[in-house]
C-alpha cells in the first residue's frame, strides 16, 4: 500500500513521503493531529496535549494568585483553553476547567 501511494505522489503531485513520519495504522486507531485524536465518530484531546494544558492551568492559576499576573490574562487564557476544547468531545473536562480553574476567589 506504501508503495503505491510514494508512487501516486512521485508520479502525479511530484511529491515525497517523509521517510521518518509515515505510519500505517488501522483507521479505527485513529489519526493524531496538531493536538487532537481524530477517530472514525468523534476526536479527542490527545493525552499528552491535556497534560500540558492542566500543567500551565496551574501554573497561571499560582502566578494569579501570588499576584504575578493581572485577572484579564488569567481569564483569557482560561477561556483560549475552553476554546480549543470546543472542537472535540471534552464536555468533562470543559466543565472540570470552569469548576476548577473560574471560580477562584481572585477573579469575580
Amino acid at each position: 500500500m506504501k508503495i503505491e501511494i510514494e508512487s501516486f505522489l512521485n508520479n502525479e503531485l511530484a511529491l515525497e513521503l517523509h521517510p521518518d513520519k509515515v505510519e500505517i495504522r488501522k483507521f479505527s486507531q485513529g489519526i493524531d493531529f496538531l493536538g487532537y485524536v481524530v477517530l472514525p465518530y468523534h476526536i479527542v484531546l490527545r493525552t499528552k496535549t491535556k497534560r500540558r494544558m492542566f500543567k500551565k492551568l496551574f501554573a497561571k492559576q499560582k502566578s494569579l494568585n501570588e499576584g504575578l499576573l493581572e485577572a484579564d490574562s488569567y481569564h483569557q487564557s482560561v477561556q483560549s483553553y475552553l476554546g480549543m476544547l470546543k472542537h472535540c468531545n471534552a464536555h468533562d473536562m470543559a466543565d472540570s476547567i470552569k469548576n476548577n480553574f473560574l471560580n477562584t476567589s481572585t477573579w469575580a
